[in-house]
């Protein structure tokens, strides 16, 4: 049966950025689907609130501390995975960071923070992960839509770290396709509630739902979630190196 090809049951599941927003919902719509999930994240008393929700849906947990901009503590991630649970099939590289600092006052260490934990991060962990998992594993990176388009905040070193989440993607998927049966694709999510939104200026938000996105709201976690569980599951078993938006429509715009 169709349905069948979405389901994640027997499968491992790691998501970076466990901790908060969107990666407590990958979280728990994955083990809805059916896999046993390990997040990691820096702040381990969130953690632990994750493991307890994916618990209570009746699937195996593992909240291991984790700053994905240090290579040694993405291995020890995979690793624990491996020593927990015996495999790793997917891999959400959900962790990140924002900034809207204008270019011209933007320090080193700011730009640095922002590409060291979303592009970075995202190819330690991808790296780890892939020195473990077996053919027929998946990597879903995140972007974002201001990898490919502005919407109207400096954020120049968000931006240019996400575009390179693109490029990423897509060599990794042509390197790991191929010769280790790794898929690798990218979602690019548009406006998502999430910590970072939190922080927008008053009306910035209405303004660009108005303005730019013909679907006039922001997306609903799970419409994310649903996106990336048919590119980590069977159901998107062709697809790779391929680069999904999840905008409401923001790129046509």
């Amino acid at each position: 049966m169709i349905l069948e090809r979405f389901r994640l049951d027997g499968r491992v599941v790691v998501v970076t950025g466990g901790s908060s927003g969107l990666g407590v919902a990958f979280a728990r719509g994955f083990a809805e689907a059916g896999a046993d999930v390990v997040v990691g994240a820096r702040r381990v008393d969130r953690l632990a609130e994750t493991r307890r929700m994916v618990e209570g849906l009746g699937r195996r947990c593992l909240a291991v501390a984790t700053d994905v901009s240090v290579p040694a503590d993405c291995q020890a991630l995979a690793d624990a995975a491996i020593e927990e649970f015996g495999r790793l099939d997917i891999l959400i590289n959900n962790a990140g960071v924002g900034t809207a600092v204008p270019a011209l006052k933007e320090t080193p260490e700011e730009f640095r923070r922002v590409v060291d934990v979303n592009l970075h991060g995202s190819y330690w962990m991808a790296q780890a992960c892939a020195r473990v998992m077996r053919p027929g594993s998946s990597i879903v990176n995140i972007g974002s839509i201001l990898g490919e388009t502005t919407a109207g905040l400096p954020q120049a070193a968000y931006s240019a770290s996400k575009a390179a989440i693109t490029g990423l993607t897509r060599d990794l998927a042509q390197q790991w396709t191929a010769r280790r049966g790794i898929r690798v694709n990218c979602l690019e999510p548009g406006f998502f509630a999430s910590e970072m939104t939190d922080e927008y200026p008053e009306g910035y938000l209405e303004r660009m739902l108005a303005q730019r996105v013909p679907m006039g709201r922001p997306g609903d976690a799970d419409e994310l979630v649903a996106a990336a569980i048919f590119l980590a599951s069977d159901a998107g078993g062709y697809v790779t190196g391929a680069v999904l938006p999840v905008d409401g429509g923001i790129l046509i715009t």
